[in-house]
């Protein structure tokens, strides 16, 4: 099944996706760092040891140290569908993320994407 590959996938080997998106569009490292620890409530310490380990996108999200009670906010479509309206909780995780570095790599303002503004 596909949703359980991307379960087992590494964050670690995602997360340079990331910030090619981003740079790709003028943006940077330390702002998609920042989305995710926005989202996640990882210090840096914490997740840098999240990638060292290799941690699987479930773990990582399972043992977040505080998701974003704002997280929820987020709204829209990410790969043909709403992300308000995924069932599958750490499914739901992983979209919000994409969303986030979309609206990163898109231009938009971090106080907006951080649900601030």
């Amino acid at each position: 099944m596909q949703t359980h590959r991307i379960y087992t996938m590494s964050f670690a080997s995602v997360y340079p996706l990331y910030i090619q998106k981003a740079e790709r569009k003028g943006r940077t490292k330390a702002e998609v760092d920042e989305i995710i620890h926005w989202l996640t409530g990882y210090n840096d310490t914490q997740f840098q040891k999240a990638l060292d380990n290799q941690t699987d996108f479930e773990t990582f999200f399972a043992d977040a140290p505080k998701l974003n009670p704002s997280r929820k906010l987020i709204t829209g479509v990410i790969c043909g569908v709403r992300v308000e309206e995924i069932k599958e909780p750490t499914m739901q995780e992983i979209r919000y993320l994409d969303k986030l570095i979309d609206e990163l790599a898109r231009g938009k303002a971090m106080e907006k994407i951080l649900r601030t503004a």
